[in-house]
């Protein structure tokens, strides 16, 4: 696969994602992909178990905004996503594959405040 086609794919779950509408991310999805979230310490195996999961989560978060950055068949996104009224930064690691999503691993952060010590040294973004 080329490192479009690759883009492609990541572009047309985004969307699918925005919409919340999971035939077409579960289309998007192998059958045996795995997701991971670190932080909490899962393993999602297989399509079907992501998809339930998804259909069941209590209220889907909006995506904001990202930035996708495409090398051969692995992938970083990061983006914001807007759970009810909390926004949260992620960072995910995507494995594409013929075309279909293989792996994605997650990191998720919430805002915090810049401390005043250091507003010398940087630059607000």
């Amino acid at each position: 696969m080329s490192e479009q086609q690759t883009r492609d794919t990541l572009e047309r779950f985004l969307e699918a994602f925005s919409r919340q509408d999971l035939d077409a991310m579960a289309e998007l999805m192998h059958d045996d992909v795995v997701e991971e979230y670190p932080q909490s310490g899962e393993r999602i195996r297989g399509k079907d178990n992501v998809r339930t999961i998804y259909e069941n989560y209590p209220h889907l978060p909006k995506l904001i905004d990202y930035s996708l950055e495409v090398s051969g068949e692995l992938s970083v996104l990061e983006a914001i996503l807007e759970y009810e009224s909390n926004r949260v930064y992620i960072c995910e690691i995507l494995e594409v594959q013929d075309g279909k999503l293989k792996g994605m691993r997650e990191y998720f952060a919430e805002p915090f405040e810049a401390p005043a010590w250091r507003a010398k040294w940087v630059e607000r973004m």
